[in-house]
This record gives structure tokens, C-alpha cells and sequence, in this order.
């Protein structure tokens, strides 16, 4: 994968399944980032007769970061990124994991505000991650898509 563009972001966490996804909630929360949902993958798939491994996709949103480009004409078509979302999953290796979108790295295919705003974001969603991250991720750096 050596000089592609990295677009998903995915680290291992230190804690299990449940105490990643309240960790998660609780990080945001104190940054001031609002939960608008949380979404149980696992939950919705064996509605359909299915069965998989826990997946939970949080959604975040910082009011003060979003109305910077919601409030205006061109930046709304961004809209379609937000609610920032986390994954949290497991994988057949018994570990957790966390993804998200790399979106210090698309925001630079915009410019101007988005890039901006987009950057601040991530880097803020990074300092609610770091944390929770394996030491054994940290030291391999960021595994990345």
C-alpha cells in the first residue's frame, strides 16, 4: 500500500468490546462533543436472521466546528460527512478495534474552511482516541486503508 492515500484510520484498543465504546462516549462527552446516536450493527444484523461479531458505529458532532461550514452555501456539501462516526468492532483475532475516516487527510482535497474544520475535528477525535489505543498498534504505528 506503499503511496496510497490512507482514507480509513484503524487502531487496536487496549480495552474490550464495551469499555471501548463507553470510553469513546464518556471522551466526547467531556470534549463537548455531542452523541447523536449509536448505532449497533450486531444488533440490527441479527434482526435479519444473521449473526456477526460486535460492531457499534458512534456518531459525534461538535456543534461549534459543524455550524462553521453548515451555516454557509458552498461548505454544506460536506454535510454529508457528518456526524463525525467511530467504529468500534471485533474481529475473528478475539481483539477490539477502532476505525474512522482519515479526515485530516480528504479534508485537504477541499481547502480553504472545510480543510480547516475538518482538520481541527480530527485531530480533536484523535485526542479522544490516543488513550484507548494498544501499545502494540502505538508501537507499529497506524494501521491504516
Amino acid at each position: 500500500m506503499k503511496n496510497q492515500v490512507k482514507m480509513i484510520i484503524e487502531d487496536t484498543s487496549r480495552y474490550n468490546f464495551s469499555t471501548t465504546v463507553e470510553k469513546i462516549s464518556a471522551a466526547a462527552n467531556d470534549a463537548g462533543w455531542k452523541m447523536p446516536a449509536v448505532h449497533d450493527l450486531q444488533n440490527t444484523i441479527r434482526n435479519f436472521g444473521k449473526e456477526i461479531l460486535p460492531v457499534k458505529i458512534i456518531e459525534i458532532c461538535h456543534p461549534g466546528h459543524s455550524s462553521r461550514l453548515l451555516e454557509l452555501n458552498d461548505e454544506r456539501i460536506v454535510s454529508t460527512f457528518m456526524p463525525c462516526r467511530i467504529s468500534v468492532y471485533e474481529k475473528t483475532d478475539g481483539k477490539v478495534y477502532i476505525s474512522r475516516l482519515n479526515a485530516a487527510v480528504l479534508s485537504k482535497s477541499f481547502g480553504g474552511l472545510i480543510e480547516e474544520v475538518m482538520t481541527d475535528s480530527a485531530a480533536e477525535m484523535e485526542e479522544m482516541i490516543i488513550p484507548l489505543i494498544a501499545e502494540e498498534t502505538r508501537k507499529q504505528g497506524t494501521i491504516c486503508m
